[in-house]
């Protein structure tokens, strides 16, 4: 048996909301959508369609959104649990000194470029959905 791979299902209230913030702030990209009448996969959001699903990437990394209703019918005990759980999500990157300055006057930033005791040098972001993002790099 072997894992291959990770990739977070966040439950949020906004699929076009989360995805624009996604992608204008932090540079990922759309893969695929589900629209709400469940109709097919798409590889772009539509304008005055609402979605259920979109699973996006950037650079070997992917994420996943559904919308609260949805991920409560897919994964029942999820049912009703608020946004927010107390988790949040650490990604390494390469350049992190780039990545900050692309990304800081976009996102709001909640623990500023420092390195840390355990060798990494990271920051924090909060998403437009209130999960804590963490970028790092090992210095």
């Amino acid at each position: 048996m072997e894992l291959k791979k990770l990739a977070p299902n966040f439950a949020v209230h906004d699929i076009e909301k989360t995805v624009a913030f996604y992608r204008d702030v932090l540079g990922f990209k759309l893969e695929m959508a589900v629209p709400e009448d469940k109709s097919g996969v798409e590889q772009e959001l539509t304008e005055r369609k609402k979605y259920i699903y979109a699973m996006m990437s950037r650079d070997g990394v992917d994420v996943m959104f559904q919308r609260m209703d949805s991920i409560g019918e897919d994964v029942p005990p999820l049912k009703g649990v608020p946004i927010g759980a107390s988790v949040s999500f650490y990604i390494e990157v390469e350049n992190i000194n780039a990545l900050y300055q692309e990304i800081k006057p976009k996102a709001g930033v909640v623990k500023e470029l420092e390195t840390v005791w355990y060798g990494m040098q990271e920051f924090y972001v909060k998403d437009c959905n209130g999960y804590i993002l963490g970028f790092a790099e090992r210095k």
